[in-house]
């Protein structure tokens, strides 16, 4: 299963570069690993079941939310433990844009803060490890869409390195309240390098698949990496292209049940969903499809990016 190699090369990769580096694994980044190992689980044993009974059933819904349930929370409880020196734990209590928002979920009090919290982060995760999953439905397109996406979080959190509010002297104001910014850019790059190495496999005509195992995986690192660089909302920009996959999907659906129940007859927006079916549907080539939405999904991550910068010079 290509997701059990996606997940061996990222976690190979971050540990191979501490290692070279003498350094000690940070706790944002054992998180982030965390995650995916969490959910990678979870999609492996639906992928174990879909091959064992020959059938594209594997877990029940109920079954694979439950287990992303226990991951997220799990993460949720220990992304606010590990405080550094100066006090700052690898996730927030605030809902994050650039940076913290003045929304603190803990203003009510810490039990319905944390059980806002841990809301908060099962609908980061139940949403992009899904978005994932949808969205690898064609040779390449998941796998390539992720580099790209979390090509944006090496850069982030290089940048987030370099305005530190532990190391610069000057705009302060404008500096970052994260804790391990660059070992968050480390893991990035070394989930980048795994996806890179997969998807000379995974072009068309694929020979190799990520499976849940991987899309799960990688979805939940996605979301993990966006909670503890402190950027949130802005993952519906770095993954755009998920969020889009995804949309076409709810569309789809929520039109089909508005219409048949008030004409009988229930129509739809999509010839099919996910969106990129659509477009197979409509006699686009699979290679043009994908291609499309990579530069689709990169004029996202460049728009997430470039309105980071921006944030940062003029605090918008």
């Amino acid at each position: 299963m290509g997701g059990i190699v996606i997940l061996f090369a990222a976690v190979a990769g971050y540990f191979t570069a501490k290692l070279i580096n003498g350094e000690t694994p940070s706790a944002s980044a054992l998180l982030v690993l965390f995650m995916m190992v969490g959910l990678g689980l979870i999609g492996f044993i639906d992928d174990y079941l879909k091959v064992k009974n020959q059938r594209s059933l594997g877990l029940g819904g109920w079954a694979k939310i439950g287990g992303q349930g226990i991951v997220a929370i799990t993460f949720a409880v220990l992304a606010l433990q590990f405080p550094d020196e100066k006090g700052l734990t690898p996730a927030s209590t605030s809902i994050s844009l650039f940076r913290d928002l003045p929304l603190d979920l803990f203003f009510w009090g810490s039990f319905i803060g944390m059980a806002l919290f841990i809301g908060w982060v099962y609908l980061l995760v139940a949403s992009a490890s899904n978005g994932v999953n949808i969205a690898d439905g064609l040779d390449g397109l998941a796998s390539g869409s992720l580099i790209i996406s979390m090509g944006a979080y090496v850069v982030i959190g290089f940048w987030q390195f370099n305005q530190s509010c532990a190391t610069v002297t000057q705009n302060l104001s404008s500096c970052y309240q994260v804790r391990d910014p660059l070992d968050l850019a480390v893991v990035a790059t070394a989930i980048v390098g795994a996806c890179i190495g997969f998807l000379w496999w995974n072009t068309s005509p694929a020979q190799i698949f990520m499976g849940d195992t991987g899309s799960l995986a990688l979805g939940g690192g996605l979301a993990a990496l966006a909670i503890v660089s402190r950027t949130e909302l802005l993952l519906v920009l770095i993954g755009g292209i998920f969020v889009i996959v995804t949309g076409s999907v709810v569309i789809q659906r929520a039109f089909f049940k508005i219409t048949k129940k008030r004409t009988g007859v229930g129509r739809r927006v999509f010839l099919m969903s996910p969106l990129h079916h659509h477009f197979e549907l409509k006699g686009w080539a699979e290679i043009t499809v994908v291609v499309r939405f990579w530069i689709i999904g990169a004029l996202c991550v460049v728009s997430g990016v470039g309105l980071f910068y921006f944030e940062w010079i003029y605090g918008i």
